[in-house]
């Protein structure tokens, strides 16, 4: 019980409060942990519908997340234990402006959901150039579960590069035949040695790549 009560309230409260009190702030184009902490940057920009978004990650192969609930956490706990698949495992909640996700899609590799590329994706208040919604989304590559360097709490570990994660999934739906065009925009700006809420390391040209989706008609 010490442990539990140290990993997953008191050691995230003392992080949070190092970085309210210390600082930096985080930019306006990185996620947060519920409790203040830096986390995933936003490397993903996708214009469409919400219809047009599941349609486009489903053409690619990729599967809607549960939503995070007692239920959903016993079952990735036992996909990962038991190498059993779980295609539509949860990921953790992050905020953007304050805000949980309002999508998560994923894309297992192997059996079980310990390894898998995953997005988060929050719907904003901007509309693209042809009227339609602007998500914005942080893209990252789940390596394993392990221990969050920080908390101490039971988390999954992101893989360093999310450049790589950032293309990869744009490929995905450029493959899917879901892309109508692509342009690259500033996002975060250039990071060598960033850490997010888990306290993994990871490194970034600090760009995002905005994608105009096929229309789902």
């Amino acid at each position: 019980m010490s442990y539990l009560a140290l990993a997953y309230f008191a050691a995230p409260e003392f992080w949070s409060l190092r970085f309210l009190r210390d600082g930096p702030r985080p930019e306006s184009l990185l996620t947060t942990t519920e409790q203040g902490i830096p986390g995933d940057p936003i490397n993903i920009g996708l214009v469409g519908s919400e219809l047009d978004v599941t349609a486009a990650f489903a053409a690619a192969g990729w599967d809607r997340a549960d939503k995070l609930s007692v239920k959903s956490a016993l079952e990735i706990g036992e996909s990962v234990l038991l190498d059993r698949p779980y295609v539509d495992a949860p990921v953790s909640t992050l905020l953007f402006n304050g805000r949980r996700q309002d999508l998560a899609f994923e894309k297992p590799v192997g059996k079980s959901a310990d390894v898998r590329h995953h997005v988060r994706l929050w719907l904003t208040f901007t509309p693209g150039a042809d009227g339609r919604p602007t998500w914005y989304g942080a893209a990252s590559f789940d390596r394993g579960i392990g221990v969050s360097h920080d908390t101490g709490a039971v988390t999954h570990h992101i893989g360093p590069d999310i450049d790589a994660e950032r293309d990869s999934l744009i490929g995905d739906l450029t493959s899917a035949g879901r892309i109508i065009e692509v342009k690259t925009m500033s996002g975060i700006g250039l990071t060598k040695a960033g850490r997010n809420g888990e306290g993994d390391p990871y490194y970034t040209d600090g760009k995002m790549l905005m994608a105009v989706l096929v229309p789902d008609r």
